[in-house]
């Protein structure tokens, strides 16, 4: 019999010790959290939003959160590693609880020790799940993708890879197929490009595919192109990936915090008798280092509760998920800047972990959605405007 493990025994204090004395050591050698995905598997971690029906944990949306960010707070590029997996079973989760049984397979291939990664980043397709630049063609028993996909973090280990693509087939009604390529699928290849400033462990490479059949077996679904396609799926991609890109992004910052003030009582001046806590120009550092830290807490808290609690927010999701993500963010990078800041010429030596922090940080913007995306939704949804009306701009 499976045992089901709660969240503090899938999550305990002495692994994350050695998470935070490795973190550092991927980062220096820029690859993969091989050791740390390999406890975290064997925890059963990755099982942590799977139904327990199906012999996962069963946490909510909001208990895995909270887990993310204790990860994250001392392992980043891990936890936005898994996150790309959460972002599929805790899809999988969600429709199962609203009666969709189509990606039932997932959860049981899940707790069989299958991992799912995201392949949706593509170069100039700045629309995210609602369109592709790559390319389906129905074919007998199953779908042909050609295309290009860029950040597919997990890349040492995926099982599946989670794709989405074009079917033109017919101009006038464009379709959007997401399905998920199998591990031993032919004609794709990864091209080791991850090569970056900050989250180095995740070994986010290119996949390059070239007619690779997909089975209707791993389609999740074929729908209309634009926001007029838009149903719980893509939803439930948004809230689980993009509100959880913000909790790792939100850790990251408060261990920011965290280290610079037990920094600044350490650290001393010529020009004072005690130490820098003393000091008012830094006091008001950190009082706005700890003022845009509870407001990203309590807009991602309050956003994350709402999603786990099945709160009704109907057509406004897309507006809270984003706004939360770019503010939570963006708030981040606040809180680390002044961190690096009060840190002095220190932070600037990679023994210093505030460097990789620094870093690290950086990636948080450009996760989906980015700026001009994030505004361009939110804009348009609040101001009532279709998304989907042309021209787009203009």
């Amino acid at each position: 019999m499976t045992t089901i493990l709660s969240a503090p025994e899938l999550l305990d204090e002495d692994l994350l010790a050695r998470f935070d004395e490795r973190a550092p050591v991927y980062d220096r050698e820029h690859r993969f959290f091989t050791e740390d995905f390999e406890e975290l598997r064997a925890r059963g971690y990755l099982n942590a939003a799977v139904p327990a029906e199906f012999g996962g944990a069963g946490l909510s949306f909001a208990e895995v959160q909270q887990l993310q960010r204790r990860l994250a707070y001392v392992a980043p590029a891990t936890a936005v590693a898994v996150n790309m997996h959460f972002y599929w079973t805790g899809v999988a989760a969600e429709l199962w609880r609203a009666g969709d049984h189509s990606c039932d397979w997932m959860l049981r291939e899940s707790v069989n020790g299958a991992v799912f990664a995201a392949g949706h980043g593509e170069i100039g397709n700045d629309l995210g799940l609602v369109a592709s630049t790559m390319q389906a063609v129905r074919v007998d028993g199953g779908w042909e993708f050609t295309g290009h996909k860029i950040f597919g973090s997990l890349s040492p280990v995926w099982t599946y890879l989670g794709i989405h693509a074009m079917d033109t087939s017919n101009p006038d009604a464009p379709q959007v197929v997401h399905a998920f390529m199998p591990r031993d699928a032919k004609g794709y290849r990864i091209e080791p490009t991850w090569n970056v400033m900050g989250m180095r462990a995740t070994e986010s490479h290119d996949t390059i595919l070239d007619h690779v059949f997909v089975p209707d077996a791993y389609v999740g679904l074929v729908c209309p192109a634009g926001f007029g396609g838009v149903g719980l799926f893509q939803l439930a991609i948004m809230g689980w990936g993009i509100l959880g890109f913000g909790t790792v992004y939100t850790a990251i910052a408060q261990r920011a915090y965290d280290e610079t003030i037990r920094a600044t009582h350490r650290k001393t001046s010529i020009g004072l008798t005690r130490s820098m806590a003393y000091h008012p120009g830094v006091q008001h550092e950190i009082a706005e280092m700890r003022i845009a830290l509870e407001s990203a807490d309590a807009m991602l808290t309050r956003t994350i509760e709402d999603w786990s609690n099945h709160v009704d927010h109907g057509a406004e999701w897309p507006i809270k998920i984003l706004a939360t993500k770019y503010f939570a963010v963006n708030q981040a990078w606040t809180v680390v800047d002044k961190a690096f800041d009060l840190s002095g010429g220190s932070a600037v030596f990679t023994r210093n972990r505030m460097e990789q922090m620094f870093r690290d940080a950086r990636l948080g913007r450009i996760h989906p959605g980015n700026s001009l995306m994030t505004h361009e939704v939110v804009g348009k949804l609040a101001l009532g405007v279709n998304p989907d009306d042309g021209p787009r701009w203009g």
